[in-house]
């Protein structure tokens, strides 16, 4: 039986189980308070230690904040702050967790195969259909995003740091802080307006909402966006790790330059042949058109 440690690592707490097969934990969940400052090799450290609380595993899934690309950190939200989400940002820990191969190091630390992606990006392999253009979004410390077309991910698109209103980004605007700070009554009514606003940016067959605030949102507020919605539990961070190998996602396990961009894989023979002709077209020149094809 394949075993998977699966980790969902948010602003606030860092959790994982190990799940067989059917996404079922085998034990209980071990939970850790995130703490700051957070550079990478302490990170590593900490998920390193989540695994030695739990059953040995075949693989590991990693759902982190942030733009990753290829296994690669191009960017994180909360992990680059003194002391949390909306806190200082320290500049070296900007570098630090720039171009970070975090996939490599979780691997290479635990021994086991490892898949990192967005953590909304994990949740949503345990609840998108595989049909139509879905759209999973989560709803926690911040706004987390990720869009598939009949069951392929696509490339991630970081929304929670769009601007919204007044210069503010989605982070903030609907984010967990906001929330304390307004009810969850009015608060629903926000994101209730924001999601009426996304729709026709997405124009989704079904939208999908989770995290750890997607079910403080008020019924009527999403019978008033219309469509297909489907409010998920928060658990779907951790059963999505299973999930997670099975996605369409070749072009995201390409290996990549030390520039943080991927390496083109070798062409086979036909698109070498179609290149080749494409080239040789190319050279081809047009030639002047004559009187008589000019009068005709």
């Amino acid at each position: 039986m394949t075993l998977t440690l699966a980790v969902d690592c948010g602003g606030t707490g860092i959790k994982g189980s190990v799940l067989d097969e059917l996404g079922q934990m085998t034990a209980d969940q071990v939970r850790v308070r995130t703490p700051y400052p957070l550079p990478p090799d302490r990170f590593v450290g900490i998920i390193a230690g989540i695994a030695g609380e739990l059953p040995a595993a075949s693989r590991l899934t990693v759902g982190m904040p942030g733009m990753i690309r290829h296994g690669r950190v191009v960017s994180t939200p909360h992990y680059i702050t003194q002391s949390g989400p909306h806190t200082k940002v320290i500049p070296e820990l900007v570098e630090q967790w720039r171009n970070f191969d975090i996939r490599d190091a979780l691997s290479e630390a635990l021994g086991l195969p490892a898949i990192v992606l967005n953590d909304a990006e994990v949740a949503a392999a345990g609840a998108v259909t595989g049909f139509g253009f879905e759209v999973v979004l989560t709803l926690g410390t911040g706004l987390g995003c990720a869009i598939f077309d009949d069951g392929t991910l696509l490339p991630h698109l970081e929304i929670s740091r769009a601007p919204v209103r007044r210069g503010r980004i989605y982070d903030t605007y609907i984010g967990d802080a906001s929330r304390k700070r307004m009810g969850d009554r009015a608060w629903s009514r926000r994101v209730r307006d924001v999601l009426i606003g996304l729709r026709p940016v997405f124009e989704w067959d079904r939208l999908y909402i989770g995290g750890g605030n997607g079910a403080r949102i008020e019924q009527r507020d999403l019978l008033a966006v219309g469509g297909a919605i489907l409010v998920v539990p928060n658990s779907a961070g951790i059963i999505g790790g299973v999930k997670a190998w099975d996605l369409q996602m070749d072009q995201l396990r390409q290996p990549m330059s030390a520039a943080g961009r991927p390496n083109p894989g070798p062409l086979d023979g036909a698109e070498k042949g179609s290149t080749t002709r494409r080239k040789a077209g190319a050279k081809k020149k047009r030639k002047p058109a004559t009187g008589q094809d000019a009068g005709s």
